[in-house]
C-alpha cells in the first residue's frame, strides 16, 4: 500500500510518499520564508499553490511511480494556518477526484508523534511534542494522546524565532540560537512553569530587554536555551513519574537541538527511562509524517467522503481518536 501525504499548516509545503512499512519512498518540501516578521498566512498561502505541482511532480518521480500508483492519500486537516492548510486540502481532495482513490484528512501534531515513534522504535511514551507553534507533554491513554502539561501561551519554536527576529537574526531563528549559544554565559532570566504547564511570551520580553540594554547576544541565546529547555525537561519528568511510563519520546521541529536532546537524556538515564527522538530529517514539518499517519488510520478503519473533509484550525491533539492503537488501562 502506498500513502501520498501532504503537509501544508504553516511554512512549509510538502509531499511524501510512504507504504505500508512506513518505508519512505519520497520526501520533498519548498518552504516559505518571509521577508521580514513573521509568516503571513496569505503570502504562505500564494507561495505552497505556486510550488504545489512542483514538489509533487518531484515527489512522484524521486518515488519512481505515477499518481495512478496511489492507493490513499491523506493531508493536513490541522491544527494550522487556515490558508495554509486549505492549499493543501483542496489539492488531496483535486488528486483523490481524479483517481477515485480514498482520503483521510489526519491530525497534524499526531503525525509529529507517530512518524517519531515508527522511526525511532519508541511503543509507548512520554511524548514531548515542541515545534513552533505547538508545544505540548502527552501521552497515550485510553485511545487517545492526553495532554500532561502544554504552554499557555506561544510555542517554544515560536518564542525562539520572536527574539531571533527582533535581533535581526534571519528566519528560522532556532538554528541561529543554537549555534550563538555555543559561545554563550548564562544570565539570569524568569523560570514560568505554572503547574504542568509553560509560558514563554515573558521570558523573550526580558530577554529583548537585556539585548537592548546591551547583553552579549551570545550569552541570552545560551540562556536562553538552558532555561526554555530545563522547564520543557521538568515538566516532562513530571508526566513521566505520572503515569509510570519508561520511554520519553522528543518530536517536532525543535527536536532538532542538540541541547534540547541533551538535557533530556541526562533526565532520562537518571530516571532509568530510555528517551528516542525523532530522525533530523523528519522532525521538522514533511509530508512523509501526514502519508504515514494517513496509513495508520486507514487501515485501522477510517473512512472519510471528499466532503467532509473540512480542514480544522485548532484541532487539538487530545481530540483524536487514536483508533489503530489498542486503549492502555487508566492510570
Amino acid at each position: 500500500m502506498l500513502c501520498l501525504g501532504i503537509e501544508s499548516t504553516a511554512h512549509t509545503f510538502g509531499v511524501g510518499i510512504v507504504d505500508e512499512n512506513c518505508r519512505v519512498l519520497s520526501n520533498k518540501k519548498a518552504v516559505y520564508v518571509p521577508p521580514s516578521g513573521g509568516i503571513v498566512p496569505r503570502e504562505a498561502f500564494l507561495h505552497h499553490t505556486s510550488k504545489a505541482p512542483e514538489v509533487l511532480l518531484s515527489s512522484l518521480k524521486e518515488a519512481g511511480i505515477d499518481i495512478g500508483d496511489i492507493d490513499v492519500f491523506s493531508f493536513s486537516r490541522g491544527p494550522g494556518l487556515g490558508p495554509c492548510l486549505r492549499a493543501g486540502a483542496v489539492l488531496t481532495r483535486f488528486l483523490s477526484l481524479k483517481t477515485g482513490k480514498p482520503i483521510i484528512g489526519v491530525n497534524h501534531c499526531v503525525a509529529h508523534i507517530e512518524i517519531g515513534k515508527k522511526l525511532s522504535g519508541a511503543s509507548d511514551p512520554v511524548v514531548l511534542y515542541v515545534s513552533g507553534g505547538n508545544t505540548q507533554v502527552l501521552a497515550f491513554v485510553d485511545g487517545r494522546y492526553r495532554t500532561f502539561g502544554e504552554t499557555l501561551d506561544v510555542g517554544v519554536g515560536n518564542a525562539l524565532d520572536m527574539f531571533a527576529r527582533e535581533c535581526g537574526l534571519q528566519h528560522p531563528g532556532g538554528p541561529k540560537i543554537e549555534r550563538l549559544a555555543e559561545n554563550g554565559k548564562y544570565v539570569k532570566l524568569p523560570y514560568t512553569v505554572k503547574g504542568m504547564c509553560l509560558s514563554f511570551s515573558g521570558i523573550i520580553t526580558e530577554a529583548l530587554r537585556l539585548y537592548r540594554s546591551g547583553v552579549r547576544l551570545e550569552d541570552l541565546c545560551f540562556s536562553l536555551q538552558e532555561t526554555l529547555f530545563a522547564m520543557l525537561t521538568e515538566v516532562t519528568e513530571r508526566a513521566l513519574a505520572h503515569t509510570g511510563k519508561n520511554e520519553v519520546l522528543l518530536t517536532g521541529g525543535v527536536a532538532a537541538n542538540k541541547r534540547l536532546r541533551e538535557m533530556l537524556r541526562i533526565m532520562c538515564e537518571e530516571r532509568g527511562a530510555d528517551f528516542y527522538t525523532v530522525p533530523h530529517e523528519f522532525a521538522g514539518d514533511n509530508g512523509a509524517m501526514i502519508a504515514w499517519t494517513g496509513i495508520l488510520a486507514f487501515t485501522s478503519g477510517i473512512s472519510e467522503k471528499v466532503e467532509d473533509t473540512k480542514i480544522n484550525p485548532r484541532w487539538r491533539t487530545d481530540e483524536v481518536d487514536i483508533t489503530w492503537i489498542q486503549p492502555s488501562t487508566n492510570l
